[in-house]
């Protein structure tokens, strides 16, 4: 092999490392997409689900799911509905984890 021929494998080489570590979007894989809504009726909510920042995703998400199979709704993790959830939810691991 010439070293014409070994700089061109090297390269290719090179550049498959390098576009291999670049992530595929920039905010990650969030599973809401826009801000979300504001408030969800309370009588309507079976379960919440809060997804903290990671390497998938970079934000706070609050996840509702809604009774009678209605689907899930992403809340606006800054909204006063979705802060009072956060915190609900918290204080419940905490004592959960009191407990233990």
């Amino acid at each position: 092999m010439t070293v014409k021929g070994t700089a061109i494998a090297l390269a290719v080489l090179f550049c498959a490392t390098v576009v291999q570590g670049f992530p595929m979007f920039k905010g990650g894989r969030c599973l809401c997409i826009g801000p979300g809504v504001k408030a969800v009726k309370v009588p309507d909510i079976e379960k919440a689900s809060i997804i903290y920042p990671s390497n998938n995703c970079d934000k706070v998400e609050v996840i509702i799911t809604l009774k009678a199979n209605k689907g899930q709704r992403c809340l606006n993790p800054r909204s006063k509905q979705a802060n009072l959830i956060i915190k609900k939810v918290q204080r419940m691991n905490f004592l959960k984890y009191q407990n233990v």
